[in-house]
């Protein structure tokens, strides 16, 4: 689950949205989903209350399973799978597969 974190750019690879891209905002790791911004919007109907809130109805993003985001890589700007690799002073870090550059 860890190939995907938060701030990364992502393309949307199945579902009513595919072929957009936006940025990770929020990961849930036990449920396996993403929140993408600009993607997935889904509508909620707010109620009147008393203090200042307006009723009506707002768009926003809903949750997405990460199965169907893939990241986009920034040096072949083309949706990629990560490996990860040991550095020599024991940090990890993600490459892409096609290009071989750093995450």
């Amino acid at each position: 689950m860890g190939h995907i974190i938060k701030n990364d750019t992502v393309k949307v690879m199945a579902g009513k949205d595919k072929g957009k891209t936006g940025k990770v905002l929020r990961i849930n790791p036990e449920k396996k989903r993403a929140i993408v911004q600009g993607v997935n919007f889904a509508i909620k109907h707010l109620k009147k209350t008393k203090q200042d809130s307006e009723g009506g109805i707002m768009h926003r993003e809903a949750s997405i399973h990460v199965s169907n985001l893939a990241i986009l890589c920034k040096g072949c700007n083309r949706p990629t799978r990560t490996g990860k690799d040991i550095l020599k002073d024991g940090s990890k870090t993600r490459f892409c597969k096609k290009c071989k550059e750093a995450l």
